[in-house]
């Protein structure tokens, strides 16, 4: 069974992004009242500052769909070989691919004499039978984790991501700028965190119900990509077809 962490951080961190849509709803509503104030008495927040806020959501969504990759990332090859004393060879072809990335390094840029010592380590640990200890997948993704990128990480470890037809469409339906959901969110973010855009220039044209929409359906695709993770853990998908539980060899 998966760590119960995996949809609890999910919907912890989704459940703050919640709560800062319920802030900003406030502060719209306090604009149409008036020059809205930090109190009573306190300074007004200018329709800058108000921008400002708004463009906060995109570093959060952001945020929320790098977590819960590396969340479901972890859940296999950290929490799920930790239940169980697994040798290399029980491992699917794929993971296994992974657990020899992880060990020999060879996602990494290193000299001659690292690199001997890293494929060292992995003969000695073949030769010894030392079993798999829990390991980090190697994400990558390079603060560009839209869809597309979720399946191929999804892929490379071993399976299909399938995701409903509702899941789908709330991610690929386009919104602004000719991109999806998740495609907005990274450029914009990407745009923020490179100066490409100010934080004012980010968020010229939302109003708090776009940003509600947008993140409903980050939140939806994200729900059922947890529970594909879920599901690829407690069929052992992980693993070499004939140790798999019954269920998942129908």
């Amino acid at each position: 069974m998966p760590d119960v962490a995996l949809a609890d951080m999910f919907s912890e961190r989704r459940d703050e992004i919640r709560s800062y849509l319920s802030f900003l709803s406030g502060v719209e509503e306090a604009v149409r009242s008036g020059v809205p104030r930090l109190g009573a008495a306190g300074p007004a927040i200018s329709a800058q500052q108000q921008r400002i806020l708004y463009s906060g959501v995109y570093l959060q969504l952001y945020n929320l769909v790098e977590s819960t990759i590396s969340g479901c990332l972890d859940a296999v090859s950290v929490t799920a070989l930790a239940q169980v004393v697994r040798a290399p060879s029980d491992l699917s072809a794929k993971l296994r691919g992974e657990w020899v990335r992880h060990m020999a390094k060879t996602h990494r840029e290193m000299g001659a004499e690292r690199r001997l010592e890293s494929v060292l380590a992995l003969c000695e640990h073949l030769v010894s039978a030392l079993p798999v200890g829990p390991f980090r997948i190697e994400k990558g993704g390079g603060g560009n984790w839209d869809d597309e990128e979720i399946y191929k990480i999804a892929a490379r470890i071993g399976f299909d991501l399938n995701v409903s037809a509702e899941a789908q469409a709330a991610v690929k339906s386009k919104i602004r700028n000719d991109k999806g959901a998740l495609a907005l969110v990274v450029d914009l973010r990407n745009g923020l965190a490179h100066g490409r855009l100010s934080f004012v220039e980010c968020s010229q044209d939302d109003n708090v119900d776009d940003l509600t929409r947008l993140a409903n359906r980050v939140f939806v695709y994200l729900e059922e990509v947890v529970a594909a993770f879920e599901r690829f853990i407690d069929d052992g998908l992980f693993l070499r077809a004939d140790l798999r539980p019954v269920r998942a060899q129908a």
